[in-house]
C-alpha cells in the first residue's frame, strides 16, 4: 500500500525527501525480486514451449519430408509405367512401318537362315558319291 508523505507539516522537507527516497529505493529492490523470482519461471516457461514448438515443427517437417518422398516414388513409378508403355507402342509403330516396307524382321532372316542351312544339308547329301 503506498503511504501518502506530508512535506508540510510534522517532519521537515529533507526528511520527507529521504523518506521518499528510501521508499523509491525499497520499492526498486522489491521489483528487482519479484522479477528475479518469477523472471527464472517465467524463462523456464518459455523454454518448454520453445522446446514443444521445437518438437510439433521438427515431427511437422520430417512428416512432410517422408510425403513428399511418397509422392516422388509414385510419380517415378508412373513416368516408368508411361515410358515403358511409350516404348512398346513406338516398337510396334516401328515393327509396322517396316512391314509395310517390306524389311524383314529378324525372326524372318532366323527362319530364313534355317532353311537355308537345311536346304545346304539337302545339297551336301545329293552330291556325296
Amino acid at each position: 500500500m503506498v503511504k501518502k508523505l506530508k512535506i508540510q507539516g510534522e517532519k521537515p522537507v529533507v526528511e520527507s525527501v529521504m523518506e521518499l527516497t528510501r521508499l523509491i529505493w525499497l520499492a526498486g529492490l522489491g521489483a528487482f525480486a519479484k522479477i528475479e523470482d518469477e523472471g527464472g519461471k517465467l524463462f523456464e516457461g518459455l523454454v518448454k514451449e520453445g522446446e514443444r514448438l521445437q518438437e510439433h515443427t521438427r515431427k511437422m517437417a520430417d512428416d512432410t519430408v517422408e510425403d513428399v518422398k511418397d509422392k516422388v516414388e509414385e510419380v517415378k513409378e508412373k513416368a516408368v509405367d508411361t515410358l515403358e508403355r511409350l516404348e512398346e507402342v513406338l516398337e510396334d509403330q516401328v515393327a509396322r512401318i517396316l512391314n509395310r516396307l517390306g524389311v524383314p524382321t529378324s525372326k524372318d532372316i532366323e527362319d530364313l537362315t534355317r532353311r537355308v542351312e537345311a536346304l545346304n544339308e539337302s545339297v551336301k547329301k545329293l552330291t556325296k558319291p
